[in-house]
């Protein structure tokens, strides 16, 4: 039976919600300053997001029983934090091998605190009874939007990229500290299961979902990963205003979010995710062909609308498969998700190495094609 939940439960999600896209999106605006302080080619930027990747993973076997015996509360304050000071030592290390240290600490604490606010949404959205979880990740958006734009003003006005990148940190563990006061009780989101069950890998019903998940985060992974650079290394764009590739494409995604939720409750989830993949193949398509820098703020835009509702469907399915508590549901889609989010910018690193970074980026409009050609299967049963 559906419950109301007060509007500080809401905002508390929301704000853990922005507070994670905008770390997201600064290290997105400083993926060209991470490999100018370097010295690292694409390939070995690559790298580097395939050691937070793999961080990811080792997070995501233990993120089900973490929260089953720390709650979602407790495990997104301490995971929440960890991932926001950690920003401020991307451009701080001695050199190469200790950056990739810190990005697989980097990956540990941001998928943790992931599944943490995801377990949250999902309790909210339950107790609630109705659709929450795409407005949920539209905040997930909008921080990213004001972290690069935020990011893109302060290093066009001069700022030092480390005294960005401390203030980022600062207020944004703030956030989360605060935030974290007003979320649902331990007991909320805690279960037996999930403190007595090993991780495992999708099962099941899960299987699908995790594959879908993963063809849509490899390819939004990407965009993510080696937007800002495009503008900035084949198209021309200085930095700050390649900036507005992270930007454009996060808040497009932000307003289709915050439409989602009636989206979803008006369209089957086959159908919704199909038209999507569509919009982000051709809108990516537009990005390549056009190669002028206007054009491909607008193509990032489409590709932003069109990748929107993927996470937030899909988790929200995972959440209520049958005989699955729904933090292991979540973290086992993730850990698939993250798979695909591990590999897809690294393959675009490594491809750009061998041809050019707009012929890499080719590789998104492929995935999205993958993922309409295989929307249908999220409508299979779920027993």
């Amino acid at each position: 039976m559906a419950v109301a939940i007060g509007a500080g439960l809401r905002w508390a999600s929301r704000t853990q919600f922005f507070a994670s896209g905008f770390v997201f999106a600064t290290w997105g605006v400083h993926i060209p300053t991470v490999k100018g302080h370097y010295g690292v080619d694409e390939a070995q930027l690559g790298f580097a997001m395939l050691a937070a990747g793999f961080g990811a993973l080792a997070g995501l076997s233990r993120a089900g029983r973490w929260i089953g015996h720390f709650g979602a509360r407790g495990t997104a304050r301490v995971c929440g934090t960890v991932y926001a000071l950690l920003i401020a030592g991307l451009i701080a290390m001695p050199g190469y091998g200790a950056l990739l240290a810190l990005l697989a600490v980097f990956g540990i604490a941001t998928s943790v605190f992931d599944v943490a606010i995801n377990t949250e949404a999902a309790k909210l959205e339950s107790l609630d009874g109705g659709t929450l979880m795409s407005g949920m990740h539209g905040m997930f958006s909008l921080g990213g939007m004001a972290g690069a734009v935020t990011g893109g003003a302060a290093l066009a006005a001069g700022m030092e990229p480390q005294t960005h990148l401390m203030w980022v940190a600062a207020v944004t563990a703030l956030a989360v500290l605060l935030a974290s006061q007003n979320m649902l009780p331990r007991a909320a989101t805690t279960s037996a299961s999930s403190v007595a069950d090993e991780f495992n890998l999708p099962h099941g019903a899960l299987v699908i979902l995790g594959v879908l998940a993963a063809l849509g985060l490899i390819a939004e992974g990407a965009i993510y990963d080696w937007s800002v650079l495009y503008l900035q290394q084949d198209l021309g764009s200085p930095q700050g205003e390649a900036a507005l590739a992270y930007a454009s494409f996060s808040a497009a995604m932000a307003a289709a979010r915050f439409g989602g939720d009636a989206m979803r409750a008006r369209f089957a989830p086959a159908v919704l995710l199909r038209g999507s993949a569509v919009l982000a193949a051709a809108a990516m398509a537009l990005v390549l062909v056009a190669r002028q820098p206007w054009l491909a703020l607008l193509g990032f835009a489409g590709v932003g609308i069109g990748f929107a509702n993927v996470v937030p469907i899909l988790f929200s399915a995972a959440a209520r498969v049958p005989g699955v508590d729904p933090a292991r549901g979540i973290a086992a889609v993730s850990a698939a998700a993250y798979l695909g989010f591990m590999a897809g910018p690294p393959v675009i690193g490594f491809v750009a190495r061998v041809s050019s970074l707009g012929l890499a980026l080719w590789l998104v409009v492929g995935f999205a094609v993958a993922l309409a050609a295989s929307a249908r299967r999220v409508d299979a049963p779920r027993n």
